[in-house]
């Protein structure tokens, strides 16, 4: 259950609809994250039957990193899905200030506003 007091108002805040077409959007992505852990998961097992060289190795490597990528942004998008059955979705979570439905649209699992992230991402 969507809690409404997030829902934006007039002044380019987000919509029921909105809130919706953005729900289906990480309800997407995250069945792909799945399935691309599955054939990853797949793939590893294969490539583990036959014998090592480098190039093989090097294949691994790429799968586990792709993986690693994959269960991060899957945990994301979980998070963010957990944020719109809380009634928080949309606030950032540094500042509580609105983040921009513009970069909702874009990046659906965000968890901070596009001032937020340029912080976080100036002191990486």
């Amino acid at each position: 259950m969507v809690n409404q007091q997030t829902t934006y108002d007039r002044s380019g805040n987000l919509s029921t609809e909105d809130l919706a077409a953005l729900r289906a959007n990480l309800h997407e992505q995250r069945q792909f994250r799945q399935e691309q852990l599955q054939q990853l998961s797949a793939t590893a097992t294969t490539r583990a039957d036959a014998s090592p060289d480098r190039q093989d190795t090097s294949r691994t490597e790429v799968c586990v990193s792709l993986a690693a990528s994959a269960v991060m942004v899957l945990a994301d998008v979980e998070a963010a899905l957990t944020r719109m059955d809380q009634g928080t979705y949309g606030a950032c979570q540094l500042c509580r200030g609105i983040v921009a439905l513009e970069r909702l649209m874009i990046v659906p699992q965000a968890r901070y506003c596009t001032r937020c992230q340029q912080v976080r991402e100036a002191h990486r």
